[in-house]
Order: C-alpha cells, then sequence, then structure tokens
C-alpha cells in the first residue's frame, strides 16, 4: 500500500484499522499499538512490513494486521492495548514510544510483545536484561539517547568560539526528555558550554519555542522525535534564526538541516519486524536478545552551511557518511 493510501486510510486519533484478511481461514493476527498519529507511522509500518517480508510472511496468507492508533494521547494506550488483546492478537508491536510499550506489557504476560522504540528498556523498565529479556517481551531500539555529549562535541568542533546552545525538548516525552537533558547538559559544561533548553510537545509550540533563540545562543540541538515527527517546520525556523542546527534524522540534513547524526528509525523498526516473523514461526520473545541499532549516519549539509556563513572544518568533512552539496 502506498504511503499516501495508507495514511488516507487510518486519519483520525484513537484510530482502529483492519488491513488484511485472508480468503479461507483467518491467518495469525499481528496487534500494531502506537502513541503517535496514523500520519506520523506509516513509515515506520512499511519499515516494520519490510522485515516481516524478509522472513518469508506476506502479509493476507502469513497474517493479518489490525492497528491501534492513540492519535498523541497516551491516556488512550491502555484502553486500546486490551483491545488488541481481546481481539486475540498473535503477538503485539509497539511502533514508537516507551508509553506504548508499557501499556502493551501491562496489559499481558501471554501474547508476546515486540516493541521498537529510540528509548532505553532497561532504564525504562520494560525487560529485565538486553541478553536475556525474559516472559513476553523483546525487541529493538536505537541509541540515540546516549548520544547526547557526541551531540554536543559535534557543535563544539564546527563552532568552537560558540558560548552557548540551546537543546529543544519535547517535555511530555519523559523519559527521553530527562535522558536528554541530563546527558547534553554534562557534557555542555565539561566542554565549557552553557546550555539553554526550549521545550516543545506538539506542533503548535515548536515556533514559540524557536522564535528569538538566535539572539541568544549559537547551536541547537533537538530531541529525536521531534525532528523525526517536525523536521521540515524546525529546519525553516533554525535557518530564519540563523542557527546552526543538529538532529538525528538524516531526513533532517536532506531537508536542509545543517547535521544529523544518529540511528536510523526505520532500520529500528526493520528489525522489529524481522522479530516478529521469528516469533510467528515459533520462537519465544524471551529468548530472543533485545538489538541495539548501532549503526549511526552522520550527514552535513554545506549548502545550509554556506547560507548560515560558516566553513565546515575538514576533520568533520572528512568524518561525515554524506556531504550534501
Amino acid at each position: 500500500m502506498r504511503r499516501r493510501d495508507f495514511i488516507k486510510a487510518i486519519t483520525g486519533s484513537a484510530v482502529t484499522w483492519p488491513v488484511a484478511a485472508g480468503a479461507q481461514s483467518v491467518p495469525p493476527m499481528i496487534g500494531y499499538l502506537a502513541e503517535a498519529k496514523p500520519e506520523e507511522i506509516a513509515v515506520l509500518v512499511a519499515a516494520n512490513r519490510n522485515g516481516l517480508g524478509e522472513t518469508g510472511l506476506v502479509e493476507g496468507k502469513d497474517y493479518i494486521s489490525e492497528f491501534r492508533s492513540a492519535g498523541g494521547d497516551a491516556n488512550l494506550l491502555p484502553g486500546l492495548a486490551t483491545e488488541l488483546v481481546q481481539r486475540k492478537a498473535a503477538i503485539i508491536v509497539t511502533l514508537d514510544t516507551l508509553a506504548a510499550a508499557r501499556a502493551a506489557k501491562a496489559v499481558t504476560t501471554v501474547v508476546p510483545i515486540v516493541f521498537a522504540t529510540g528509548a532505553d528498556p532497561l532504564r525504562g523498565r520494560l525487560v529485565e536484561s538486553l541478553n536475556r529479556p525474559g516472559h513476553n517481551i523483546t525487541g529493538i531500539s536505537a541509541m540515540n539517547l546516549e548520544l547526547g555529549s557526541k551531540w554536543v562535541g559535534l557543535l563544539h568542533e564546527l563552532l568552537p568560539a560558540a558560548k552557548r546552545i540551546a537543546i529543544l525538548v519535547n517535555i511530555e516525552n519523559a523519559d527521553v526528555a530527562r535522558v536528554m537533558i541530563t546527558d547534553t547538559q554534562e557534557a555542555a559544561f565539561s566542554m565549557g558550554l552553557q546550555t539553554e533548553f526550549v521545550f516543545a510537545s506538539n506542533e503548535g509550540e515548536i515556533e514559540p519555542a524557536l522564535s528569538g533563540l538566535g539572539a541568544r545562543s549559537q547551536g541547537l540541538i533537538i530531541q529525536p522525535d521531534v525532528t523525526f515527527r517536525n523536521g521540515e517546520e524546525v529546519v525553516a525556523l533554525a535557518i530564519r534564526e540563523k542557527l546552526p542546527a543538529l538532529g538525528t534524522q538524516r531526513d533532517f540534513a536532506k531537508a536542509g538541516g545543517l547535521m544529523s547524526y544518529g540511528s536510523s528509525f526505520v532500520e529500528v523498526h526493520r528489525l522489529a519486524g524481522t522479530y516478529v516473523g521469528r516469533i510467528l514461526k515459533g520462537e519465544k520473545p524471551g529468548d530472543l536478545p533485545v538489538q541495539r541499532d548501532t549503526k549511526f549516519d552522520f550527514l552535513i549539509n554545506l549548502k545550509t552551511a554556506e547560507a548560515l556563513g560558516l566553513t565546515v572544518p575538514p576533520t568533520l568533512l572528512a568524518r561525515a557518511d554524506e556531504v550534501i552539496e
């Protein structure tokens, strides 16, 4: 299904939507659960299905899918997770936040759960250990939250004369925000940099958070989930404020952000799809170690650097995986 058609089919909050059904007997059902709005997760669903396809499973023949989206309201997640259990889901896949994974874990100790998240599953108390997660849950997580010192270091290398950097945080994603604030602040202090934290929990709060920021700070780091959902808007505002900005997703640099460094959410969800396929084929989730996506992409947009009047050091250019000219 094309992304446009997928979004059109599922637009709305607290969405419930069936996708496919077998012609004769009904195959096992995968229940997908997400906190985000449908249009924000379409690319992640596609990546998960790609992973499933790598295990040889075909939708409609080997499995069917049902989805529950909280439309951005985490309070709806427990009820939606319960619905998937009542619908006899053979496996539940949580597509984004720790809150979604926790909601699924809270309502069943029997149905296998595969999570895909940018948060630390140990800090988030989802699993007992990474090697042996135990019980009915396993999954894939990005390592973006461990990169706070790396992000600060990249900005510091690009802007050695800078005295102050800003960090845009989504405070509603409390688990991620807490780590983001602590790690970037500690890293900045060690490099002699002051920090300013600005907050945006939804699209309408981004412009007020960034307005006038360029007059106070010399660089900007954006929390991973903010760039994933609102990358193009953040790019435009950062350029307006003449702020060198660093995001975590490669699409951020592709859209005109100065730099991006981090794990790929698409790759995390593709790997999660392979786990879903393996479990549907008979493996136990508690025996599958939690994987951390350790492949990081570093992109630099030279067009944006030129527009900001910046010269990127050759040492940074040499380390970049891709330079956009």
